[in-house]
């Protein structure tokens, strides 16, 4: 009982945080005719009558409060249930809640800052914050540069260091494979009690962001880990309609060569963004992981009413 006064208290903290900043609160559809394109994102599926087309459960709340501000919605916010296929874990639950916010005319560094923040916040306290680009930190590690690396760089790096089953993991995506070597070998390198600010990744591992103005090999997109746990995950973000239905369909692709379930591309986003959404600045804070660190639960199940296994 003690947990389920703690999110309720969470969740005034964050609504009178936001109140303050005249960011106002919104409420979207969790059933869309479309589902994300991502490679690592498995949606759920359903349909209205049985034969008919297919509806798909929101994996993030993200493209329809986009669609929201290409309207001409203020700063907004929502406290969203989404769902993950194949996502289950110490971290992971298939259904699970998202803190999502997007800051007009906001820069990525404005928008890390406001993260900062909030989380000091919530905690309570004035937390060890340190930011590094992901090419530094990445490089501090492994001794590899992560914007001019290969997949064969990368797992030869991962069968060197007792994992040879990389190889079989990853297939041939640099993403996947970069992926794996932060998760494996950076992640769990980073210092306990010390908020992380990664920013600034490779292209290939952000597909929604606008890219640097200096250099075509990186992307306006951060990552927060605090005590090994990813936490947040934030863009500046892309506005150009072709662009984006480009790396979609560069994401469909991938996705045929891995097997998996075709799904069609949100083309309202597509409109809207073509339309014309405002500059912006965008990021989803998972709630679940987030109770889970101020109550230092070891799970995620500890801080759920009812884990998918007793839904």
């Amino acid at each position: 009982m003690a947990l389920l006064h703690q999110r309720a208290k969470l969740y005034q903290v964050i609504r009178a945080f936001f109140l303050k900043k005249h960011v106002l609160e919104v409420e979207t559809p969790v059933l869309s005719n479309s589902a994300s394109c991502d490679v690592n994102l498995d949606s759920f599926s359903t349909s209205l009558r049985k034969g008919g087309p297919s509806l798909y459960l929101q994996t993030s709340p993200e493209f329809a409060m986009k669609r929201l501000l290409a309207a001409g919605s203020p700063c907004i916010y929502q406290i969203a249930k989404s769902f993950r296929q194949a996502e289950r874990g110490r971290f992971h639950n298939p259904e699970f809640t998202l803190l999502e916010w997007y800051r007009l005319n906001f820069s990525m560094a404005e928008l890390m800052d406001e993260v900062a923040e909030l989380l000091r916040l919530c905690f309570s306290s004035e937390l060890v914050i340190k930011t590094m680009s992901y090419h530094d930190l990445f490089f501090s590690i492994t001794g590899i540069n992560p914007h001019a690396t290969t997949i064969e760089q990368l797992m030869d790096y991962a069968s060197a260091q007792g994992n040879p089953e990389a190889a079989t993991i990853c297939g041939e995506s640099l993403a996947n494979g970069l992926d794996y070597v932060f998760s494996q070998y950076i992640q769990p390198m980073l210092l306990k009690e010390q908020v992380y600010f990664v920013s600034h990744y490779p292209v290939c591992m952000a597909m929604l962001a606008k890219l640097t103005d200096d250099s075509p090999q990186t992307a306006k997109r951060f990552e927060v880990y605090f005590n090994n746990v990813e936490l947040a995950n934030g863009y500046e973000e892309l506005t150009d309609a072709d662009l984006q239905e480009m790396r979609f369909q560069q994401d469909i692709k991938e996705r045929e060569l891995a097997a998996q379930d075709k799904v069609p591309i949100d083309q309202n986003l597509i409109a809207a963004l073509r339309a014309g959404m405002p500059a912006c600045s965008g990021v989803a804070l998972g709630l679940d992981r987030l109770l889970m660190l101020m109550s230092q639960a070891s799970s995620i199940d500890e801080v759920l009413s009812f884990p998918v296994e007793r839904a």
